[in-house]
């Protein structure tokens, strides 16, 4: 960590403003990066950070305010004029040609010519050039997909890096490395602080956050909430920012009963993935709501994913009253009553083009098999049902599902999966971009099914919700289910301590 704040940013953002509509991304947001130092940004989901970054890179441009580069105004019209000026973007998703040389993919558009034709040489002394800056050897004419995740990783900064970068911002590079690859990263954007490159971190995993940032940054709801060096800020304080303390303008509903003693219908021993999750143990029992908290990043997703079978479990048991199930996919577990609502209900709930009928017995048409039409008199019976008991705003079922509000589309993705008779349903982010109406409406329905005998698996960013309806919290971090919080230990305060861990300071 460098031992002093350096007199002058390389990069100042000044009130920065982007709107889309309906919705204002950035709110008069400033921020300084320095030379030498790497900057944490933080924040959740539609906190700011990707709309920041795209406008820095000159991937977006800005509706109002100023960037300034050592002190001048400029204006990154493209990420080619960014990356003109030193500004180097990685993204998350390393871009790479998988079945191209390491070769051809440093060097891509940037080989060195003679006489109009590609010089072999050159580009050859530029690729190992590059790969030098950050202490690497490898066989450059291997197809970079033939190398790890973590060393196409590192490609990737390779290629961003030249002798005229000043700045390179990581988009989640860790988030597909394990603990020994992201200690080998570590160890190379420590050198390139020293050489005096100033380091943008995107990251979810707040123990990296202490390990190798200076200064940390959080965003949320488009505005800057706080800004300061790594030690001031403690982990509970961190999450705080993060997370708000605003209370949720719907009533919490009452957990009115204990179910330590309801039976249990699906237990999970030692589920987990290679890079995705930690092994975790787990049990939903009939009429009991299970939260998981976290924050994003933490793994609530990929847990809610592995039980359902939208990710391949690589270890552990799944049984479902007392018989193993392998729940290797969706229809696999739709089969063995297990329904699932993802949390993007646009690009994984709905099919936008189907009516709202179409759209609620797609799950059950699933389970009996596609051979087995369920017929049309079962399916307007079927949806006239739903649309009542979940109070979904449609004259009927033959509205198109993408022309409903979405509040009305998330309860059309709650149809869908009570539909098929479940014993387990499991819920990510139920609640997410709908207005407080529908909110309260889906909070209450998630009590009455826990009064109906149904186990039930919420994931939730809201801590408010969480603290609502649950009747148990199991909370992850890093990728990893840290415990276990019941009963009255259910509050704001216990589970943002249990996320900051005994070691915030």
């Amino acid at each position: 960590m460098t031992t002093g704040t350096p007199t002058a940013p390389l990069i100042e953002m000044r009130e920065i403003r982007k709107a889309y509509p309906g919705v204002l991304a950035l709110d008069d947001v400033s921020l300084d990066f320095y030379p030498g130092e790497v900057h944490a940004l933080l924040g959740e989901n539609g906190a700011g950070k990707s709309t920041m970054i795209k406008i820095l890179t000159g991937a977006l441009r800005r509706d109002a305010g100023a960037v300034l580069l050592a002190g001048k105004p400029t204006d990154f019209a493209s990420t080619a004029a960014a990356q003109a000026m030193g500004i180097s973007p990685v993204y998350q998703e390393v871009n790479l040609i998988p079945a191209m040389s390491v070769l051809k993919n440093l060097t891509l558009e940037k080989a060195p010519t003679r006489w109009g034709m590609v010089s072999w040489r050159g580009a050859r002394a530029m690729a190992e050039a590059k790969l030098a800056r950050l202490g690497l050897t490898l066989d450059i004419d291997k197809p970079v997909g033939s190398y790890s995740l973590a060393i196409q990783q590192l490609v990737a900064i390779a290629r961003a890096l030249d002798d005229t970068t000043r700045m390179l911002v990581l988009d989640e590079p860790t988030a597909s490395l394990d603990a020994s690859e992201v200690a080998a990263l570590f160890d190379i954007l420590r050198d390139l602080r020293a050489r005096g490159i100033a380091i943008v971190f995107i990251t979810h995993f707040l123990n990296q956050v202490y390990e190798i940032s200076d200064r940390i940054t959080v965003l949320r709801n488009g505005q800057r909430v706080g800004t300061g060096l790594v030690g001031e800020i403690s982990r509970q304080d961190l999450i705080t920012m993060m997370i708000g303390r605003e209370l949720s303008e719907v009533e919490a509903v009452a957990r009115v009963r204990d179910t330590a003693g309801g039976a249990p219908v699906m237990t999970a021993g030692g589920v987990g993935r290679k890079r995705t999750l930690a092994p975790f143990d787990l049990t939903l029992r009939a009429g009991e709501a299970v939260g998981l908290a976290g924050l994003l990043g933490s793994g609530r997703t990929e847990l809610a994913k592995l039980l359902f079978g939208a990710i391949r479990r690589d270890s552990g048991t799944l049984t479902l009253g007392g018989t193993d199930i392998r729940a290797t996919s969706p229809r696999h577990s739709l089969a063995h009553g297990v329904a699932f609502c993802p949390e993007d209900r646009k690009t994984e709930g709905l099919v936008g083009e189907l009516t709202i009928r179409e759209n609620i017995v797609l799950s059950m048409q699933a389970k009996q098999g596609w051979l087995r039409r369920v017929r049309y008199r079962d399916q307007l019976r079927i949806a006239d049902d739903m649309i009542r008991a979940l109070g979904i705003a449609t004259p009927d079922g033959e509205k198109q599902v993408s022309q409903l509000s979405g509040g009305n589309q998330q309860k059309v993705v709650l149809a869908r999966a009570l539909a098929s008779s479940p014993k387990v349903l499991i819920l990510d982010e139920p609640t997410r971009g709908i207005d407080v109406g529908a909110h309260a409406d889906i909070l209450t329905l998630i009590r009455k099914l826990c009064d109906r005998g149904l186990a039930l698996l919420v994931a939730s960013s809201e801590l408010d919700e969480i603290v609502a309806t649950s009747d148990r919290v199991a909370v992850l971090r890093d990728r990893a289910m840290i415990g276990e919080l019941v009963g009255a230990g259910i509050t704001r305060d216990t589970i943002i301590g249990m996320i900051a861990g005994d070691d915030g300071g």
